[in-house]
């Protein structure tokens, strides 16, 4: 039972020599790849840049001890930090001491909300973001965060929390383009895309091996900090107008207790469940795709107390919302982590940087951190989802669209709301109209097939009507008005079988529709039959009065009921028929 709830008992028994040289070798490395992204991120959420660092020291420690993944890397991550910026500015001014409080109460009630929701079993409630909702918010994001970095990059002043405010900022500040910064942040880009796409490459040509190319190419971020830093102090760039991060203080994060302010939590409530939403299902979905490729297994409700606990503990370090990022924890894979602890020991690591390389972190360009902000959250742009959902999906379109276009247009906070609302919304209105579908006999087989899609023995005296949904308050009416229809287009009619096969639940809004319907079909002359109900729906139906007062038969399969009401070769009320043709109603496919 202690094992459930810390994760750590489970490996670390077992932890060797081995494990232990793999996990140092990994911290090293995301160590180095943490530093900078935890500078840029903490810039884009409006914040001191010594707050990324608080916030990638104790929420690595907290987390190594309760997460269940293995190789996922916590920290601040480019999305969490737009949405804390969003959040914020709601309550105070980005800057002000009110802001920096804000956004350590996002940290903490994030915290809450994920530990709350991890120890009642809540993990569920994160698949009401479906794929195309955060796919469309991710990649809009991801929009949103490079046009605000486009600023920095040529050394301008641009604000807002969308495409059209950032674009108008960007036109009016562009005029006052410094061209030593451009040049900065332009070194900076061409480093990274270069070592993104053919560092490796060259480096297996001089004869590395493919994984030891691949993780030195993964350092970009660090030669690009160390040759533009190098640059800028040389040529004492400082002095001619390029802004750089500026002094931080040499000293790891004190421990403090963040603002007991109900009125200030009330009003950032909404920020932060999206926040603890949107960091879960990044977080979790990087954590199982990771631990796949190793067959270990991941924990949903462990990684929300895991990921509650790495807020927590920012909160109380005065940091930010954190939670498990790609790149990094890609980088942790590769390198060999074997253990949580890996993570603890880069949290050492950043320590150490905060206590040793303030003055090196001081004369870093805030352009450089824009370029990699700006690399970074590019590969989250998905356009191939567009062409993907369009083929399959119009629905996941028009949810990933109407996302995208939200978040663009509206900012973060509405875009994902209305994403979520619109995700719901087609949800219930598939679920209002569930495929259904007219089936007859295979000859010489007991298979019952779509008469639409497959040549079928049918009788013009029975329906057989399959229903392939739940059937719930939502759509009730919708199968009553069917089958009212097909009633109506056919007067020999004198027997209805609802196949049940398909049917998991039956509500009360749904029942008193059932028994609506057996009444009106019985003045009408028609008998109503049920078949295949499952063992659950049974048992429930036989709670009410709808069989006893059942016009018809409940059968066991849909063969049996069609072998005892179509009529006897010896007495011939009507002769059964082959048929393939389009249903009347029905929808969709087999």
């Amino acid at each position: 039972m202690l094992k459930q709830y810390l994760p750590i008992l489970t490996w670390l028994p077992q932890y060797n020599r081995a494990a232990l040289v793999s996990d140092l070798v990994a911290a090293v490395i995301v160590t180095l790849l943490l530093i900078p992204q935890s500078l840029a991120y903490a810039l884009l959420a409006g914040l001191p840049a010594e707050m990324g660092l608080y916030a990638s020291i104790l929420p690595l420690v907290a987390y190594s001890l309760l997460g269940s993944s293995r190789t996922l890397a916590v920290g601040p991550v480019a999305i969490i930090a737009l949405m804390t910026a969003a959040g914020a500015s709601t309550v105070a001014l980005q800057g002000s001491p009110e802001y920096i409080s804000a956004a350590i109460a996002l940290a903490l009630l994030s915290g809450i909300i994920l530990s709350l929701m991890g120890l009642l079993r809540l993990g569920f409630m994160a698949n009401f973001l479906s794929h195309p909702v955060i796919s469309g918010f991710v990649t809009a994001s991801a929009l949103i965060i490079a046009l605000g970095q486009v600023g920095p990059l040529l050394g301008l002043s641009v604000s807002g929390s969308n495409v059209p405010e950032l674009a108008r900022s960007l036109l009016q500040e562009l005029p006052n383009l410094h061209w030593p910064t451009l040049a900065i942040g332009l070194t900076a880009l061409a480093i990274l895309l270069w070592s993104r796409h053919a560092l490796a490459r060259s480096l297996r040509y001089l004869g590395l091996s493919a994984r030891t190319a691949t993780l030195v190419s993964k350092a970009g971020p660090v030669f690009a900090v160390l040759v533009t830093s190098a640059v800028v102090w040389g040529m004492n760039l400082s002095d001619h107008g390029v802004r750089m991060v500026g002094e931080i203080g040499a000293s790891l994060p004190k421990l403090v207790l963040p603002a007991l302010d109900l009125g200030l939590w009330k009003e950032l409530l909404i920020p932060a469940l999206l926040i603890s939403i949107v960091g879960f299902v990044e977080s979790v979905s990087i954590a199982q795709t990771l631990a796949a490729k190793r067959r270990q297994r991941i924990e949903p409700d462990q990684e929300l107390i895991g990921l509650g606990a790495a807020n927590l503990s920012s909160a109380l370090s005065g940091g930010f919302p954190v939670t498990g990022g790609f790149s990094r924890s890609v980088v942790n894979f590769d390198a060999g982590a074997e253990t949580p602890a890996a993570g603890a020991f880069s949290a050492i690591g950043i320590a150490l940087a905060t206590l040793f390389l303030a003055p090196l972190i001081a004369v870093l360009p805030q352009a450089t951190l824009a370029a990699t902000i700006i690399v970074a959250v590019w590969a989250l742009v998905d356009l191939n989802g567009f062409k993907r959902y369009w083929s399959y999906s119009k629905k996941d379109f028009l949810a990933l669209l109407c996302t995208l276009v939200t978040t663009l247009l509206a900012g973060v906070e509405i875009g994902i709301l209305s994403g979520i609302g619109l995700s719901l919304a087609l949800y219930l209105y598939q679920a209002s109209r569930p495929h259904t579908a007219v089936v007859g006999q295979i000859p010489g087989t007991e298979h019952f097939r779509n008469t639409s899609r497959h040549q079928v023995e049918t009788d013009p005296n029975i329906l057989l009507f399959r229903v392939d949904e739940g059937l719930f308050f939502a759509n009730s009416r919708f199968l009553q008005d069917q089958i009212y229809t097909l009633v109506s287009q056919n007067s020999q009619l004198t027997d209805i079988v609802l196949i049940c096969s398909a049917v998991n639940h039956i509500d009360g809004s749904a029942l008193e529709g059932l028994e609506a319907m057996n009444l009106r079909l019985k003045d009408s002359g028609v008998r109503l039959h049920l078949a295949e109900v499952k063992g659950p729906v049974m048992d429930r139906l036989q709670r009410t009065a709808l069989l006893q007062e059942l016009s018809g038969e409940v059968f066991l399969s849909t063969y049996s009921a069609w072998q005892q009401l179509r009529p006897r070769p010896d007495n011939p009320g009507s002769q059964p028929e082959m048929s393939r043709h389009s249903a009347s109603v029905g929808n969709g496919l087999e």
